[in-house]
């Protein structure tokens, strides 16, 4: 999407930009940031929300990425070394940290790559470093090359410490000696890379030493003793040595980054991504902006909306065009908000197609956009000598030229600067010109015959700013489908104006345009009638839904009453008939032969009309259970759960699913069988009866986490308080619960739940690498 110069000032883009920016941990989220431009074409925006999506589950469910505060740009040091050959040691470190850092990423991201294919795509680009970081490992934390750097290095280091020593104990022999008095101060110093010893001046001559330097007072002189003088200069000697290898380390070093340019850069883009996307996720929890679905066709429809730069306390609003209208014209008073209607609009689009979230609820919607124009605010053009009408109209013609039929023109104070009713033909001949050719424009405007065009043209809609007349303040609510009034009069007579004037004008009103603005007042009115009775209207309904299913589960409730009362007598039935029938076995066990035979042809008859009577119960009994499984409702099965293997009249805990197959624990007995055989049953598991109990590290049946993020505080507490429960019968002693960021309200309930329960030893929030914030590690006591 294109965005024009004029649209990318008046929107303030890099103000919004900022918003984001501000989040970002390092100068590499802040670059990337600020490369951010709109995308050409769909799917790439949908692979940017892809990615961002993939990131925030990640840190749900795995924890934070690796990361490290000391990363920064090596852009700069890349672009000196292709000069000078040579990185420093402390560049070379800088180069060390970014490379450790993307490999960390890589690593992590590649551990569950089947599970996050987008965010692997962008961590595979990271190449294989290895041998590069073990070659940077010869620097230590400061960037100093260690001793070992090279055999060459350690030997001339060693040589240097045995000559320091030598000269040290050599000029120890001075300063302990009988010449100690000569000295200043007894301690060994170094100028201009020699040994030397701080003289009294009075005494410089008699001291047998050469002169290397005088103090700054000027009481005192710094002399190398004759002694030491050889000593000295082999020590400079080797020190030029030293750096002379040190340089030729590092020169290496630089070379083998430089070969790999090209590798190194593309890995500095995948940690500053993964930052950019670390400052986007996080103004996501923290304001609650969300992605729009992106859709066919030149419209967007909006919930919620708000301004960026406005924040939370900004008034919402819904807006749309495109479909049955693809020009909207928005009326009403200044300072009512029409001009940030159109501003968030535009910002909206324009993040929309860079990838990124919007200020908006759920559910909103923004579709194929080729570019974006407007002409906002009161800019006088100094240097062209231009009026601030002509500077406008010039931007129109401009608009005029550049759009097509996929464009978003925004067009704010249609008309101004001019002859009202020249300005009011022009601003109506451009929203026809506009409507023949296609593009989406939005506009605002005071004139009257705009606001009748608009209100009486097909394809063209109408919005207005509401205004509270009793306070004289806007209320910033954008109302569409009615043209909203000016109220010029109105605030002129709250405001203290001479009665005189306001009737004079009121007669200049009514000679013209009066019955339009009474027109709009009255369907103002109406249309806040109508939507207070909607409101109501929807309220009575939500009021009858909520009364039609309490009627329905309670219906429910006495038809699973009725039901389990039928089984229950069918299986008393049965019970009571297969104890007559072992009566009657006994009873033929006493009687002769003879009548033995008739009685046993009796019993026969009366074993197939209980078989008979069996059947139909086991079918009835059958059919019960179908319809409670199916009110249970039809959720996949998971691991954990309590289910029914058909052909069973046994309940068992699924312990693990693999493909079609799933293992079941069923009475102390793991069943294998097909998923299709299992249905959720809400029967209790009769524990096992067995010997000394056995400990086991993972317990079977009860996961170390629990999942709740985006769940309500009455949805997730049971499930936790439960959950914890089990996890501590079952014999863990540390279990996390996954609460999410957010706001920090189930954060604090899950807090207080463990501040109550006697058997938790202590809690606390998640580190690096377990979830942060968004998780709460419980330790239970032993």
């Amino acid at each position: 999407m294109y965005v024009s110069k004029a649209a990318y000032k008046s929107l303030e883009i890099e103000k919004i930009m900022f918003q984001f920016a501000s989040r970002a941990r390092s100068e590499l989220g802040v670059f990337m940031l600020s490369r951010q431009e709109p995308f050409s074409d769909m799917d790439q925006v949908l692979k940017r929300q892809a990615l961002i999506e993939g990131y925030r589950r990640y840190l749900s469910i795995q924890g934070n990425l690796p990361w490290s505060s000391d990363v920064a740009s090596v852009d700069g040091l890349i672009e000196g070394a292709s000069e000078t050959g040579m990185m420093s040691g402390e560049e070379l470190l800088r180069v060390r940290v970014l490379l450790h850092l993307a490999g960390r990423i890589r690593d992590s991201v590649g551990e569950v790559r089947d599970d996050f294919p987008a965010l692997w795509t962008l961590a595979r680009r990271v190449r294989d470093f290895s041998e590069d970081l073990e070659r940077l490992s010869v620097l230590d934390e400061k960037g100093e090359l260690y001793d070992g750097a090279s055999p060459r290095l350690r030997d001339l280091r060693e040589r240097i410490d045995e000559l320091r020593r030598k000269i040290r104990k050599d000029c120890n022999g001075i300063i302990n000696g009988s010449s100690s008095h000569m000295l200043q101060e007894r301690v060994l110093s170094i100028r201009n890379g020699r040994s030397v010893l701080l003289v009294r001046q009075e005494l410089v001559g008699r001291f047998p030493g050469i002169l290397v330097d005088r103090s700054s007072s000027g009481n005192s002189a710094y002399m190398e003793p004759n002694c030491v003088v050889s000593l000295n200069n082999r020590m400079v000697e080797l020190r030029q040595d030293e750096r002379d290898e040190e340089r030729r380390i590092l020169r290496a070093l630089t070379t083998g980054i430089m070969s790999r340019k090209g590798a190194v850069l593309e890995a500095q883009d995948v940690v500053g991504t993964m930052d950019m996307i670390y400052a986007i996720s996080d103004l996501m929890d923290r304001e609650r902006w969300t992605f729009p679905e992106m859709i066919g066709g030149t419209r967007f429809r909006l919930f919620q909306v708000r301004h960026p730069m406005l924040g939370s306390s900004a008034v919402p609003i819904d807006v749309h065009c495109g479909g049955a209208f693809r020009v909207l014209v928005i009326t009403g008073p200044n300072t009512g908000g029409k001009t940030v209607a159109l501003k968030t609009v535009g910002v909206s689009v324009f993040l929309a197609w860079c990838g990124l979230p919007i200020p908006a609820v759920e559910g909103s919607q923004i579709g194929e956009v080729s570019s974006l124009f407007s002409d906002i605010g009161d800019e006088q053009s100094i240097e062209q000598s231009l009026s601030t009408f002509s500077a406008h109209l010039k931007n129109v013609v401009d608009i005029l030229e550049e759009s097509d039929d996929r464009s978003l023109i925004l067009l704010d104070e249609l008309g101004a600067g001019t002859d009202p009713q020249e300005g009011a033909a022009l601003g109506v001949a451009l929203l026809k010109t506009f409507k023949r050719r296609g593009p989406l424009v939005m506009a605002t405007t005071h004139h009257n015959p705009i606001k009748k065009f608009a209100t009486t043209t097909d394809g063209v809609e109408t919005a207005s700013v509401d205004f509270d007349l009793s306070t004289l303040t806007p209320t910033y609510r954008l109302i569409m489908g009615i043209p909203g009034q000016s109220n010029a009069l109105a605030i002129a007579e709250r405001l203290g104006m001479h009665v005189e004037v306001l009737g004079e004008a009121e007669k200049v009103l009514k000679s013209g345009e009066a019955s339009i603005e009474t027109m709009i007042g009255e369907l103002q009115k109406k249309t806040l009638h109508l939507d207070s009775q909607a409101a109501s209207l929807a309220k009575e309904r939500l009021e009858i839904e909520e009364l039609k299913k309490a009627i329905e589960k309670d219906r429910r409730d006495l038809e699973r009453i009725k039901r389990r009362t039928i089984m229950k007598a069918d299986r008393e039935a049965e019970r009571v008939l297969e104890e007559a029938e072992s009566q009657a076995r006994e009873m033929l066990r006493g009687l002769e032969e003879a009548a033995k035979s008739a009685a046993d042809r009796e019993l026969n008859k009366h074993k197939k009309g209980v078989k008979k009577s069996k059947e139909r119960s086991q079918v009835r009994q059958a059919v019960f259970e179908a319809k409670e499984i199916k009110e249970r409702g039809s959720r996949e099965i998971e691991v954990g759960d309590v289910v029914q293997v058909s052909g069973s009249g046994s309940a068992g805990e699924v312990l693990s699913m693999k493909g079609k197959r799933a293992v079941v624990l069923v009475g102390g007995l793991k069943i294998e069988t097909d998923i299709k055989k299992l249905t959720l049953s809400d029967k209790k598991i009769r524990p096992e009866v067995s010997g000394p109990s056995i400990s086991v590290s993972r317990p079977v049946g009860v996961p170390s986490s629990i999942m709740v993020r985006g769940m309500t505080v009455d949805e997730a507490m049971p499930l936790v308080a439960d959950y914890l429960d089990r996890a501590v019968l079952a014999g863990y002693g540390e279990v996390t619960v996954i609460h999410g960021r957010g706001e920090g309200i189930l954060r604090r309930k899950v807090h207080e739940l463990c501040r109550r329960l006697p058997y938790v030893a202590n809690f606390r929030l998640g580190e690096n690498g377990e979830g942060g914030y968004g998780v709460t590690v419980v330790s239970f006591r032993e």
